[in-house]
């Protein structure tokens, strides 16, 4: 799940060193955490959020049974599941 989140990527951002996934894995779900660096903020959320919306839809079809879930982290920000 990550090596595909972070092929998808590495066509979005322009520093793929910026790139940080942390894969939190459970039993029924998977938690993708995703940090970008700050510049490439705008190109991973895309207009009107569209473009990380379709990377949670390739996740998620990608998945199995299990669920997928990608939590983009903002610089500035912890992971809060809500």
């Amino acid at each position: 799940m990550q090596a595909l989140l972070q092929h998808l990527l590495s066509g979005i951002v322009k520093k793929p060193d910026g790139v940080s996934i942390n894969e939190v894995g459970g039993e029924a779900s998977v938690l993708l955490e995703l940090t970008v660096d700050p510049t490439d903020l705008d190109s991973v959320k895309g207009p009107d959020g569209e473009t990380l919306r379709a990377l949670r839809t390739v996740l998620s079809a990608s998945s199995g049974d299990r669920r997928a879930v990608l939590e983009l982290i903002e610089p500035g920000t912890t992971a809060v599941d809500e």
